[in-house]
């Protein structure tokens, strides 16, 4: 594993003159990467710059690497459901062969095929630490020292992501603390491990470890998944209790400490009482990757979110040629938000470098109109949370006339064949006045597949007098969406 790679310079030039470019990417990343094949396919010439690992956190310590460990636990808990299947679920997961499947697609976080990638549509990877230096350009600082100026003549695209913010709590630098990083690359099971944060990297991290065979005491604040309908949280703490999970809300951490380095940590809650672990994990929050790019040498603060309009073009600059895409923009830390974003913001790039006009109003081909209206999260947790659009609460604050729809799960039969005694519950919540959705989620094992239908009928405004029409097969879990209609009709 290489966590920490040398950065060797790379920059073979191809179809540029000098250093001089029509578009300059900061972050190879996801993000990065597909606003840079955008622009390549507008015809532009590209060059990209990544300080770390080509592919980004989500390839190698966020969405891949947990995913690629969720699977077996999930797979495990989903035989374990199914009367005839659980008699057969007779050992322990196998770790060693979990965390070799995991590095595995992580490609033992060596980039060569990403970076690979990025030059096959012929643009130019510079490894380095990029920053801004004024308008339309950017120096590369290599690990050597070696520093290298590259000219945008139309845009600049930030999608430099987002880093784990650890809390000011006494005793912290002490404990040394897991992130997400060391939660999705290390390869050795604490026997007792505390994770505090009750959002979606604090639910599967709590699932992942405690599936590896962990014991895992899950502190949050607040109830689980906080920003989701509010019966989701309860859902899975049940889930992770029903595990083996310790799972405590209400309860915050005031103090750590760990005066052996390799011994275990010391947890003091606000209840009074104490808690001793193998390691801690903070999944707290993030932070925008903004401290270090040069952002003060154009008017803006280091370390700051930054705000854009529909085409992701940064606010309050003067011309049109910085734009920031993904974790950077706040406005949904999510990988597909993100490349979302970017394809879109590529497009836009494009039609501006050739002068044409933009298709930038609502749901028009510039416009990251989806970010406001029909944005979609999945958390793997087991059951699994899925939702896109606006939650009951959201919609009623917006002003809209809503009606909120419950079913329980158990009423589809393509559930309870599923999973014997499926856990699980639907909500959608439908404008009265246009009678279309502005919300659906789904709690229970596997609703990760059923929510794009879902993000396709929020995002395509999809009337339910048509919807009505869109036959689920039976006897498939899909069912559920006629169980829904019929509840509102009734």
């Amino acid at each position: 594993m290489n966590t920490s790679p040398e950065i060797i310079p790379e920059a073979a030039v191809s179809d540029t003159a000098g250093d001089t470019y029509d578009v300059i990417v900061l972050g190879a990343g996801p993000v990065g990467q597909n606003v840079a094949d955008r622009a390549r396919a507008a015809g532009l010439a590209v060059a990209v710059v990544e300080r770390e690992l080509v592919g980004g956190e989500c390839s190698y310590w966020a969405c891949v690497p947990s995913k690629a460990l969720l699977r077996p636990v999930i797979a495990i808990s989903d035989a374990r459901r199914v009367d005839g299947a659980r008699q057969a679920v007779t050992g322990r997961l196998d770790t060693a062969r979990a965390f070799a499947r995991r590095d595995h697609h992580v490609t033992d976080w060596d980039d060569s095929g990403q970076a690979g990638w990025v030059k096959s549509i012929g643009a130019d990877l510079f490894r380095g630490q990029g920053r801004i230096d004024g308008p339309r350009r950017v120096t590369v600082t290599a690990s050597d020292g070696g520093l290298r100026t590259l000219d945008a003549r139309h845009a600049v695209a930030i999608a430099t992501g987002s880093r784990p913010v650890l809390p000011e709590v006494p005793g912290i630098e002490e404990a040394r603390p897991w992130t997400n990083r060391e939660g999705t690359d290390s390869s050795q099971v604490p026997g007792r491990l505390a994770i505090v944060g009750g959002g979606g990297v604090g639910v599967e991290m709590a699932t992942l470890w405690q599936g590896l065979g962990a014991q895992v005491t899950l502190l949050a604040r607040r109830p689980l998944l906080p920003r989701m309908e509010p019966f989701v949280g309860g859902v899975v703490a049940q889930g992770l209790t029903e595990a083996g999970a310790d799972v405590r809300i209400g309860v915050s951490v005031t103090g750590l400490s760990r005066p052996d380095p390799a011994g275990p940590v010391t947890l003091s809650l606000d209840d009074g009482s104490r808690l001793e672990a193998d390691e801690v994990m903070f999944a707290t929050g993030r932070a925008p990757g903004t401290d270090d790019i040069g952002l003060e040498t154009v008017g803006l603060a280091p370390g700051s979110w930054l705000d854009v309009d529909e085409t992701c073009l940064v606010r309050g600059m003067e011309g049109t040629w910085l734009y920031a895409l993904g974790d950077v923009n706040h406005r949904a830390l999510l990988t597909h938000q993100g490349k979302y974003q970017a394809r879109t913001a590529g497009d836009a790039i494009g039609a501006r470098a050739k002068g044409l006009p933009l298709d930038n109003g609502p749901w028009g081909d510039h416009a990251t109109t989806a970010d406001q209206h029909a944005v979609p999260q999945v958390f793997f947790s087991d059951p699994e949370a899925a939702a896109v659009g606006l939650s009951a609460e959201q919609a009623t604050a917006a002003g809209h006339r809503v009606s909120v729809v419950d079913v329980d799960f158990a009423q589809a039969k393509g559930a309870v064949l599923y999973a014997d005694g499926y856990p699980g519950q639907a909500r959608m919540v439908v404008d009265l006045d246009r009678e279309v959705l502005l919300g659906v989620t789904f709690v229970g094992p596997g609703v990760s597949e059923l929510l794009h239908s879902a993000t396709v009928a929020v995002a395509g405004e999809i009337p339910l007098k048509r919807l009505r029409h869109a036959v689920a097969c039976f006897p498939t879990i899909s069912e559920i969406w006629l169980l829904m209609l019929k509840a509102y009709e009734s």
